[in-house]
């Protein structure tokens, strides 16, 4: 096989140093590009033989347009820059790393219930201003008599059930595609959403959660309810949450990704007390960064050489090395 090129699309992490020294041991060539447009992965990427990918776009017109590219590997679990059926008609493999910062992304959401219940941020920030008086933060529920719903039972949202429940929780989940949990009781998402008192967001951006989270939701929720949401921005409405908030209809929000990243300056959001913003930070840590990296390149390789990947999004295709 002559050509051995795997370009990486994009990427704003500190180095990839780990992707080449995986790739280079297996005999490829990795080249880094920083692609921001359709435009820039076709001009940039047209000698590769596979794609490592994180946020470029990789529509039907990108991928049509690149005829050595066999597979591509997500940095991460979502695929939504991805035209997934397009690249089966291209013969292209996709593939991700779902595995990567399990630990990590329900860490981060239960922190965020943590803070937004016990309202950390606001005590510490009175405290920050001089004033020492924790009735600021009434009325504060003992978490045993709360309720969590958890929207998504994949491996995150099923590891943070199971952390909830650890610390006694009651825990309710909801999954379009899945039934039956063990130690979960699962109810509808219109049960859901009215009976917790705690929402937690772990569904895949598509057609069918775009904007799950909507006006019309925040209404039935309880009105001392919690929103967290460390899955996809556009999973909820964000102008719908502004409003929510401001008019008390739910209690507060935490936020690690958003419809637009970085959001514009002065986002209405930004105003709440109520409201806690981490920018897109849930995944990280520097165990789960190296095994992202790691298991990126790993599996390109894979793919490449001719072996059945470990993580398909798409229908596995046929390739020809």
């Amino acid at each position: 096989m002559k050509n051995k090129l795997i370009v990486i699309t994009d990427c704003d992490h500190p180095s990839v140093d780990i992707e080449k020294e995986v790739l280079e041991k297996q005999g490829f060539t990795v080249r880094l590009e920083q692609c921001y447009t359709e435009e820039d992965v076709i001009d940039k990427c047209q000698d590769a033989v596979g794609l490592i990918n994180q946020y470029a776009p990789l529509t039907k017109r990108v991928l049509s347009s690149l005829p050595n590219c066999k597979v591509v590997v997500r940095y991460g679990v979502g695929v939504d820059n991805v035209d997934t059926k397009a690249a089966e008609e291209c013969n292209v493999q996709i593939c991700n790393v779902p595995d990567y910062g399990v630990e990590e992304v329900s860490d981060h959401a239960l922190a965020l219930l943590f803070s937004l219940t016990r309202k950390i941020t606001l005590l510490s920030n009175s405290v920050k201003q001089n004033q020492w008086d924790f009735q600021i933060s009434r009325p504060i529920t003992r978490l045993k008599d709360l309720t969590l719903g958890v929207v998504g039972l994949g491996r995150i949202g099923y590891a943070l059930a199971n952390k909830a429940k650890g610390l006694g929780w009651n825990v309710i989940g909801f999954d379009n595609n899945i039934q039956d949990v063990e130690g979960i009781e699962m109810v509808s998402f219109e049960e859901l959403i009215t009976k917790s008192d705690m929402i937690s967001v772990h569904v895949p951006l598509n057609d069918a959660t775009h904007h799950l989270f909507n006006i019309d939701v925040f209404k039935k929720m309880k009105s001392n309810a919690v929103i967290v949401n460390t899955a996809r921005g556009p999973i909820i409405d964000e102008k719908a949450l502004t409003e929510a908030i401001s008019s008390g209809e739910i209690t507060g929000a935490g936020i690690d990704v958003m419809e637009n990243e970085p959001p514009i300056k002065d986002h209405p959001l930004f105003s709440f007390d109520n409201v806690l913003l981490t920018p897109h930070a849930a995944w990280y840590s520097e165990q789960a960064s190296y095994d992202l990296k790691r298991k990126a390149a790993e599996e390109a390789a894979n793919v490449v050489l001719g072996n059945k990947p470990k993580n398909p999004v798409n229908k596995i295709v046929g390739l020809e090395v």
